[in-house]
């Protein structure tokens, strides 16, 4: 892994099914979700079903990288994930609290590819070939902004 973990890029959409727009920061909102996004506005799809696993997604940037070696070039966003991370092993902090910047995180659980995904991208498939390394959910803590070229502190 890059020796200093750090966030790649922020995405959030503002309505289910939504394009996920890049955005340079995002305020975290702790126990909801970061501002403007569709779980923190109770829009998501899966807003239905609350609880701290809908605060925030991440992805490695490792992994989306894996996933174009293989045939499958993701455009900005289309993997529908908050906050891409790059030198982050995501398996190792399930668990784990760790922070982005000054915002305080727990990981809560993996976050498995959904059949949304391919309704959403148009792309049949996609939700195979995610599979194991489709990034992990996680619970905001602490208000704060989360910024692209934040450390990861483990």
């Amino acid at each position: 892994m890059h020796a200093l973990p750090r966030v790649d890029a922020i995405y959030i959409a503002d309505g289910a099914d939504r394009p996920m727009q890049a955005v340079d920061e995002a305020a975290a909102q702790a126990g909801r979700g970061l501002a403007g996004d569709r779980y923190a506005l109770g829009i998501g799809t899966y807003s239905r079903k609350p609880g701290p696993y809908r605060h925030l997604t991440l992805i490695a940037a490792e992994d989306l990288e894996a996933l174009a070696a293989d045939g499958w070039v993701l455009a900005p966003g289309e993997h529908r994930r908050n906050v891409v991370v790059r030198g982050v092993d995501l398996a190792a902090v399930e668990g784990r609290e760790f922070r982005i910047g000054d915002v305080r995180l727990r990981s809560i659980r993996p976050c498995p590819p959904c059949g949304n995904l391919e309704r959403v991208t148009g792309r049949p498939g996609l939700r195979a070939a995610f599979e194991g390394r489709s990034g992990i959910r996680v619970e905001i803590l602490t208000d704060g902004t989360i910024r692209i070229g934040d450390g990861i502190h483990l």
